[in-house]
């Protein structure tokens, strides 16, 4: 359908938790084709639909050649530790290590409304959390320790000048 345009922090619809999708419509359909176009592109791991502008809870993703989505996604599982450079579409040019659960596990549904489940380490896992803090309006530069933030949080300003 369409590769659309990143929205980029400060933007408030990336600080605005994103609503569940009630039901499967011809917009849902394309707002889904839009996230797979949009993250079909080299070194895009993930793209939630607020990225894009829109304030429903989907991503789609883009691991090792892989490319999907999932619909109303629930982080319900996570455990290890990793802590790795990360980056992010919203926030372009910044990367910082970041603290995340090596595993995690996401629950949702496809089109079809049927059951999706997610799972995986080390990227796949980065992923699913980053995509979710995403959707519930979060962004990596929140999990972020204290002094990193400040200098990050400093660097973007910089950037945005």
């Amino acid at each position: 359908m369409a590769i659309r345009e990143i929205r980029v922090v400060p933007d408030p619809v990336l600080r605005t938790p994103c609503d569940e999708i009630q039901e499967i419509t011809p917009a849902v359909e394309r707002l889904v084709q839009d996230l797979l176009d949009t993250v079909d592109d080299p070194g895009r791991a993930g793209l939630s639909a607020n990225q894009i502008g829109v304030s429903l809870r989907a991503f789609s993703y883009n691991i090792d050649g892989k490319i999907g989505y999932i619909l109303n996604p629930v982080l319900e599982e996570t455990s290890g530790d990793q802590y790795d450079d990360e980056g992010c579409l919203s926030v372009p040019g910044l990367w910082y290590k970041t603290r995340r659960a090596d595993y995690a596990r996401v629950r949702g549904v496809d089109l079809d409304g049927k059951p999706v489940v997610l799972e995986g380490k080390g990227l796949m896992g980065r992923m699913l959390q980053h995509e979710c803090d995403h959707l519930d309006g979060h962004v990596y530069l929140d999990r972020l320790e204290k002094d990193v933030r400040r200098k990050a949080l400093r660097e973007l300003r910089n950037r945005q000048q």
